[in-house]
């Protein structure tokens, strides 16, 4: 079975500008898979054999960006032939590629009424009538579903190689870590006020923070990347700026505590996954699918909700009984997404597909 894989024109397939879908993509790939994306420098991420699509010229160049992208992966699908395609967090380009004749699945990692082709119900109606659709949570399915009666809509939750996390030190740094991209709705700038109030209540205890405005190391810089980096270094908290993901998962197995304060409802929440898998004990904001990946093993807090945030980070910093049952309860609640059957989800899913040809 051919499969190729079509990633968002902006998502990167590569060590350096990898976001959550490439990785996610990388893991579950077949040898055999083609991935197809926009150019990239140096080695592409292992999983599939990446193809980097050629966006027409001539008199296409004076067309927008997305449909020059849509014409572009017509071709490829023209040369490869495959038996299937799955097409990632682009709606409109997956019902423009069912037309291919080729069974097509649509895998959202966002909030599907955010997007481009299936903001309003009856697009969301039109495309499970051309398009199978995967969900990486509960609560997206729900987001899809709203003001429409039951569909065929199949939650596929994110994953994790668990045997290739990085081995945690015999004893845990006293060190608190926020990871993600430097923007409001991640709550950059809750973890910052969070860590000023608390800091002085925690001796021994120090904070970093990882990430920057984009996933990669040429990320622009804003004034609330500013604003936030000031305020951290007023409040004693390393900057670490953006890492690779590798590095970042170094630093979730050295950290006690990570803390994932969004704002925004996150579809998922692979932040927090990664780091129960890696030991940390996790506090999450309750909101989107968060709730779903942390289960009873993380301690939950609205970011701007009074003194929550705070006092939920004082816990775990004064409580190591809490910290280590924390601890616990996340290692069990991260082999729920553990690759292996998530592999077989999704090959049993592909089978399907190209077996009845049904798009549904």
């Amino acid at each position: 079975m051919k499969v190729l894989t079509v990633l968002p024109r902006r998502e990167g397939y590569a060590p350096d500008r990898a976001g959550a879908i490439a990785l996610l993509v990388s893991r579950l790939a077949s040898p055999e898979d083609i991935v197809i994306g926009t150019e990239i420098t140096g080695t592409p991420l292992p999983g599939g054999q990446f193809v980097a699509v050629s966006e027409p010229g001539g008199v296409h160049r004076w067309r927008r960006d997305g449909t020059r992208y849509r014409i572009a992966c017509q071709r490829e699908i023209k040369r490869h032939k495959p038996d299937l395609i799955e097409v990632h967090n682009r709606p409109a380009l997956a019902r423009a590629l069912s037309r291919c004749g080729i069974p097509v699945h649509l895998i959202l990692h966002n909030d599907p009424q955010d997007m481009h082709g299936a903001r309003r119900p009856r697009q969301r109606q039109e495309l499970m009538q051309h398009v199978r659709v995967f969900v990486v949570s509960l609560w997206l399915r729900r987001r899809y579903l709203e003001d429409l009666d039951d569909g065929p809509v199949t939650v596929m939750p994110n994953c994790l190689d668990l045997t290739t996390l990085p081995t945690p030190p015999a004893e845990r740094a006293k060190l608190v870590l926020f990871a993600g991209r430097m923007v409001s709705d991640k709550g950059a700038d809750a973890f910052v006020r969070a860590w000023a109030a608390v800091s002085k209540q925690a001796p021994g205890w120090r904070a970093i923070m990882i990430g920057a405005d984009r996933f990669r190391f040429n990320s622009p810089r804003t004034t609330f990347v500013d604003r936030v980096e000031a305020s951290a270094n007023a409040a004693g908290i390393t900057l670490c700026g953006y890492q690779m993901h590798h590095q970042v998962l170094e630093a979730m197995a050295a950290a006690s505590i990570v803390v994932v304060p969004s704002r925004w409802p996150e579809p998922f929440g692979l932040t927090a996954l990664e780091a129960m898998a890696s030991g940390a004990a996790v506090i999450a904001s309750p909101r989107g699918g968060l709730p779903e990946v942390v289960g009873n093993a993380a301690l939950l807090a609205l970011p701007d909700e009074g003194d929550a945030l705070e006092q939920a980070l004082l816990r775990l910093i004064e409580e190591p009984a809490l910290r280590a049952a924390c601890v616990e309860r996340g290692y069990v609640q991260a082999r729920k997404f553990d690759l292996s059957p998530a592999r077989e989800m999704l090959q049993k899913m592909r089978e399907r597909s190209v077996k009845s040809g049904n798009r549904r």
